[in-house]
């Protein structure tokens, strides 16, 4: 399964609404799972079984919890049962398509 998750506090109190010590915090979390994962700008990508990846999206929740007064968490699941490697092997797919289109037209 791949999940796109994103996860950050509100009611911080700063007044320049940054919330990249919090995220930062997620991140470790998820690095530390030894999981496949991929940090964008905007999403945390991870991959692995059901039980695994939404352990480690509690424990990056939990861990941004110390940061504000409530936590905001936007989830995305790919459930494919017996595929592994999706998290690259989807953009693979992607960019083979735009260059065979690129060779057709």
């Amino acid at each position: 399964m791949l999940v796109a998750f994103s996860v950050a506090p509100s009611g911080t109190g700063r007044a320049d609404g940054s919330v990249h010590d919090a995220v930062a915090a997620a991140v470790r979390i998820v690095r530390e799972s030894g999981l496949p994962h991929r940090t964008t700008s905007m999403f945390t990508e991870i991959e692995g079984e059901w039980d695994a990846v939404f352990d480690v999206v509690r424990r990056a929740t939990d861990a941004v919890m110390p940061f504000g007064s409530r936590v905001s968490l936007v989830l995305k699941a790919d459930i494919r049962p017996g595929y592994t490697g999706e998290l690259d092997a989807k953009v693979d797919r992607l960019e083979q398509a735009l260059e065979r289109s690129a060779d057709e037209g």
